[in-house]
């Protein structure tokens, strides 16, 4: 580095210690998990419990305990990841298989599903035994009222306000066909599905889509609309799985396969309630459930869920991402600021240039790259935060040198310095509390911006955060934001010993 010996130590003992910890905790997180079953599940209620009763199903059949990537987004990114190899099998929908992903018929059977399936090297199978259909809902005694049973009376009312999952709305076999079907002029709000129950429950909405093993359709007394016209088609749970996982793990695989027509309506109603309306843990929801027992657990309190048993792994994931992607902004981003200081135009691009990447919003960013890559998890996550984190380091790496005094610029001169020495031995070093400044900043935002890659499967505090979402659960999006922030702190108590040991340090 273009660093004097004493700033070369103050900079590795800020840098080091955190690329060591994420390059440890990357290679033991891998050599865990090579062998391992990993199950994917989507962002809902239903998703979390299924992947689990998969994991658990398995866990006594596989070499090391299976992998669950809980809360991956909606039905593309699962998808994209059961392709990928990230993930090797999770819980889907014969509908959604049907018109969302094969973009066929309701009517295609299982048969003709897998031999499209399989030129792609998926496959399903072991129906679980029950149909978690779509429908619209909306209030009971708002249904009374204005004498609404079916989708056809619905249409009839163009002034209810229409509240609909964002999936939903963009689906194949959602919004836009059906109100094809049955002539709805209604322009729906894009809502979380988790969010959705809240808002008719206080009048800010009519009308939802719910799926039909919802736990809080009968709790919040709402009518499901008859679908009169026979718009949307059974969604049978079902397995969808790598062709490969049978032979790679035949004995898990074999335990998969005992789930068969073992899941009924009224037992996963029942589990959907007991995380809704009781908080339980989805690990403990399917451990009673493959044990036949009764409901061990209720309601968690918000200690149980900010120390529950994930923390240390989400705390070793957050801090890998963070660690990981700073470091690289540091080795890209010093020496791109340095060679463009000296260049008003390029200087000017460069920077034009990260800043608009601070503009684009986190998901977009990330949509974008797994479309790129092919892949979703830590690598495009590392690559967005990465990104996001160029700007500050940029600036004020830039900034620093700017802010050198013409004086000291031509004592190095004097003295007989080529630039290079002038940038080594006086610039760099009198620019270096302005640049240790752009990484603590760096390094804030990628903690926040960390979050959001939980929505991707990467992981970290966000992972709690997008479950309370699905949930609408506020104490678990405070067991998520909270350790975020105890980090940020340790992060500035960390950058505050740096700023000053450089003080310490002779210029």
């Amino acid at each position: 580095m273009l660093l004097p010996h004493p700033l070369q130590r103050a900079w590795r003992s800020a840098l080091l210690p955190w690329l060591f910890l994420a390059m440890l905790a990357s290679t033991g997180a891998a050599s865990a998990q090579g062998d391992a079953l990993h199950v994917g599940s989507k962002r809902f209620t239903e998703s979390y419990i299924l992947a689990e009763v998969l994991a658990q199903t398995a866990a006594p059949h596989t070499p090391v305990a299976p992998v669950v990537r809980q809360g991956l987004g909606n039905t593309a990114i699962v998808y994209e990841a059961l392709r990928s190899g990230a993930i090797d099998v999770y819980a889907e929908y014969t509908g959604t298989i049907a018109l969302e992903i094969l973009q066929g018929s309701a009517a295609m059977t299982r048969a003709e599903m897998n031999a499209r399936l399989a030129p792609l090297g998926l496959g399903v199978a072991v129906p679980l035994g029950f149909n978690d259909g779509y429908a619209l809902a909306m209030r009971g005694a708002d249904a009374d009222r204005l004498k609404l049973a079916t989708l056809s009376d619905l249409a009839r009312h163009p002034e209810l306000k229409l509240g609909l999952s964002n999936e939903f709305i963009g689906r194949a076999d959602g919004w836009q066909g059906l109100a094809a079907r049955y002539g709805f002029t209604q322009k729906p709000t894009g809502l979380d599905h988790g969010l959705a129950y809240d808002a008719i429950a206080a009048g800010q909405v009519d009308v939802i889509d719910i799926y039909t093993t919802d736990a809080k359709i009968d709790h919040l007394g709402l009518r499901v609309l008859q679908d009169d016209r026979g718009y949307f088609p059974r969604y049978d749970a079902v397995l969808l799985y790598r062709l490969d996982l049978p032979a790679r793990l035949p004995a898990a695989w074999a335990a998969l396969q005992t789930l068969e027509g073992r899941i009924d309506e009224r037992a996963m109603i029942a589990m959907n309630a007991r995380a809704e309306l009781q908080g339980a843990g989805f690990d403990t929801i399917a451990r009673d459930f493959l044990a036949g027992a009764t409901a061990s657990e209720g309601q968690r309190g918000f200690m149980a869920k900010l120390f529950g048993s994930d923390l240390g792994r989400l705390t070793r994931q957050h801090m890998v991402l963070v660690a990981v992607s700073v470091g690289l902004a540091i080795l890209v981003g010093v020496p791109l600021a340095v060679w463009v200081s000296a260049h008003a135009r390029t200087r000017a691009v460069v920077l034009g240039i990260a800043g608009l990447m601070q503009t684009v919003p986190s998901l977009a960013l990330l949509a974008v790259l797994i479309s790129l890559i092919g892949s979703i998890g830590t690598l495009p996550a590392l690559i967005a935060l990465t990104l996001y984190a160029l700007l500050p380091i940029m600036r004020n790496t830039v900034t620093g040198l700017a802010e050198v005094p013409q004086g000291l610029r031509q004592a190095g001169t004097a003295l007989g310095m080529t630039p290079r020495q002038g940038m080594r031995f006086v610039l760099l070093p009198l620019a270096m509390p302005t640049l240790v400044a752009g990484v603590r900043t760096a390094t804030t935002i990628a903690i926040g911006t960390a979050t959001i890659a939980a929505f991707i499967g990467a992981g970290g505090f966000g992972e709690r955060i997008v479950t309370g979402l699905a949930l609408n659960d506020r104490q678990l999006l405070l067991a998520g934001a909270l350790p975020a922030a105890a980090l940020a702190l340790l992060s500035e108590l960390l950058f505050e010993a740096i700023d000053r040991l450089l003080l310490r340090r002779p210029g």
